[in-house]
């Protein structure tokens, strides 16, 4: 779990074999979109994770029946292992700057609730 206290900039001179690398980007094609869910699935080689939108359908009025909620999938990510850990540990840096600056992040819908 070493890897996970590094900064990104000690990873990556780690995975080029201490060189110097710059990366270009070219957001010229790029799309943007939103999500509010994701799924994930993994096979041998790969990691899948659909992202998409919760779409809370509520139930006909029937005493007893309950909300719906519809997963509409609208992007299907595919990377490798090694991305997926790269990935993993970006995404919990991130967190735990924004947490740092802004205070911890309530996963209970309850808990954030005021009243």
């Amino acid at each position: 779990m070493a890897d996970q206290e590094q900064p990104i900039e000690e990873q990556a001179q780690q995975q080029t074999g201490q060189r110097k690398v710059t990366v270009h980007v070219d957001e010229r094609d790029m799309d943007t979109s939103y999500c509010n869910a994701f799924r994930t699935n993994g096979t041998a080689d790969e990691v899948m994770i659909d992202c998409g939108l919760n779409i809370v359908r509520p139930a006909g009025g029937s005493e007893g029946e309950g909300d719906n909620v519809l997963f509409k999938v609208n992007d299907r990510v595919i990377m490798n292992y090694y991305t997926a850990k790269r990935l993993a540990i970006t995404l919990g840096q991130i967190v735990r700057n924004h947490e740092e600056q802004f205070g911890e992040l309530q996963m209970n819908v309850a808990d954030r609730a005021k009243g």
